[in-house]
């Protein structure tokens, strides 16, 4: 009868191999397109690409649209700055746009 002694030459080896399988297992999924737990970077849209928010004001750069979006904030409304395919806009929630145009018509 064999004991534990003459297998012993072969576990070494064994672990190796399982520990090389594992961290290419892992490099693998953490390397594979579509399966990243970390967002991609965010794109352009339309300006209709945005869900319920609503285009304000459309300046002609994003310092501009900071400025607006900062004048609204102080006013008491959320307002959101989105890069879009047409240039910067000012978003707000439709039930603010009224308002919204207002204070923007008011500070021209």
């Amino acid at each position: 009868m064999t004991g534990w002694g003459s297998y012993s030459i072969l576990f070494g080896p064994l672990v190796a191999f399982a520990a090389v399988a594992l961290i290419a297992l892992l490099l693998r999924w953490g390397w594979s397109r579509g399966h990243s737990l970390v967002p991609g970077r965010a794109r352009a849209g339309a300006p209709a690409d945005y869900g319920l928010l609503v285009p304000v004001a459309e300046p002609a750069t994003f310092v501009e649209a900071e400025a607006l979006r900062r004048r609204l904030e102080a006013e008491g409304l959320r307002a959101t700055l989105a890069p879009t395919t047409e240039g910067p806009r000012v978003l707000v929630f439709p039930r603010d746009e009224h308002v919204a145009r207002d204070i923007l018509r008011r500070s021209a």
